[in-house]
């Protein structure tokens, strides 16, 4: 089955140069960080810094398109990065990557390498398809906060992901709910690729080529299915 994601005509007006890209997979096979998701990890911030060349990650002009895209909708960008901005500035730390599981390492790794936001759902927990929609401002998004699950709920007027039970991403690609994280028990899940102009759809499409080989590397013979970019 298929998973559905739509975007909304509010977001459309809002990111006409707005572009996804999906990649749906069953049968994965996740676990803790091994030895080569992490010198994947460690490979991407070196392709992340020779990108740069010196600048910061915000200065690259996609992440400057992402900061107008969040001013735009109501959030401070330097408060609220987007999260290959975000993944991009640790990367560059001297904590460097952080190692969650193989395979949020995978997507995390093609996130840093291209700098493009790029997030993973876990299919089975995901009510009905997914919506990118302006919220309302009553959606419950809930989280963790001190070891305790809390609901929150986002602004009007923010861009959030969200299914059949609420919010699932707030603020565009900012902060991931637990709910549909990518767990080691996780085996279907979708991969998200997100750009705005000025990168090209081609790019996204490397991206997209580039995690497609490494989940078919570390999760063999796994059913893939690329969604042409939207």
């Amino acid at each position: 089955m298929t998973l559905s994601l739509t975007v909304s005509d509010e977001v459309r007006a809002l990111a006409p140069g707005f572009t996804h890209l999906a990649i749906e997979a069953h049968g994965l096979t996740n676990g803790p960080s091994t030895q080569d998701s992490s010198a994947l990890l460690d490979d991407a911030a070196r392709r992340l810094a020779a990108r740069l060349d010196g600048r910061a990650p915000h200065e690259d002009p996609h992440m400057a398109a992402w900061r107008e895209i969040y001013t735009a909708f109501g959030s401070k960008p330097s408060r609220t990065r987007n999260s290959a901005e975000a993944l991009a500035r640790r990367a560059l730390s001297d904590a460097g990557l952080p190692r969650i599981n193989l395979l949020v390492d995978l997507y995390n790794a093609i996130s840093v390498a291209h700098l493009i936001p790029v997030g993973g759902e876990d299919i089975d927990h995901i009510t009905g398809g997914m919506r990118l929609v302006r919220a309302a401002g009553d959606e419950d998004f809930v989280t963790v906060a001190g070891g305790e699950e809390v609901v929150e709920h986002p602004d009007a007027g923010e861009v959030v992901w969200r299914d059949g039970t609420g919010v699932t991403c707030r603020r565009w690609n900012w902060r991931q709910g637990p709910r549909t994280r990518l767990t080691e028990s996780t085996v279907s899940g979708i991969f998200l690729l997100e750009s705005l102009a000025p990168m090209p759809v081609a790019a996204v499409e490397r991206a997209g080529a580039e995690l497609v080989e490494l989940l078919e590397k570390f999760s063999p013979g796994a059913p893939i299915t690329v969604h042409a970019p939207k």
